[in-house]
């Protein structure tokens, strides 16, 4: 069987930084420096920027690598819309989005993702894989994510696989054993 390769898009500067302050406010993180603009800072630990968010965003695999730009633009127009609305006085050092504080960032995401909002479809997406990086490490093998420290996986508790890489339930779910396996079963837990 022939994999096919996968392949990460490239985006620039101005789209980095947006779609971090982007993915920072949908899973929020704490700053990686003292100066970071796209990270607001409002919590402790790695939040989806950490967890390799732009990474995810990137692959194409998520069907939304090649709107990246696109959508780093809209959402910046959404802000100096929303600026210009609230009387907001935009840094033009760092893209609009990113000039936003954390809450005026919230808010904005909320009106974008609100039943109704025509881009709402968009929004939405780009939020769940926002999510996504944090929860699930989807563009990671889990193995390599939790050895690596993986913010999310590390922060819900998943555990270190065995020595073999497999997990393996010590305790079942309901503190007994549900029931015997097959008499047939493989050592590997196939069934013969």
């Amino acid at each position: 069987m022939r994999r096919i390769p996968e392949r990460k898009v490239d985006i620039g500067p101005e789209a980095t930084l947006t779609l971090e302050a982007y993915a920072d406010t949908i899973v929020p993180g704490e700053k990686r420096w003292p100066g970071d603009r796209a990270i607001a800072g409002v919590s402790t630990g790695g939040g989806a920027v950490a967890s390799g968010a732009l990474d995810l965003l990137r692959w194409d695999a998520t069907g939304i690598h090649d709107g990246l730009e696109d959508l780093a633009s809209r959402v910046n127009d959404h802000a100096r819309a929303h600026a210009e609305k609230t009387g907001l006085t935009l840094d033009p050092a760092v893209p609009p989005f990113v000039s936003l504080s954390y809450d005026d960032r919230v808010r904005l995401i909320q009106d974008l993702t609100t039943p109704g909002h025509p881009e709402k479809d968009f929004w939405v997406l780009l939020s769940l894989f926002c999510n996504m990086a944090y929860d699930s490490a989807a563009h990671l093998h889990t193995a390599d994510a939790l050895a690596a420290g993986h913010p999310g996986l590390t922060d819900m508790g998943i555990t270190q696989p065995d020595a073999d890489g497999l997990w393996r339930f010590k305790n079942s779910g309901y503190g007994r054993q549900l029931a015997q396996p097959h008499p047939d079963t493989t050592p590997t837990g196939s069934p013969a």
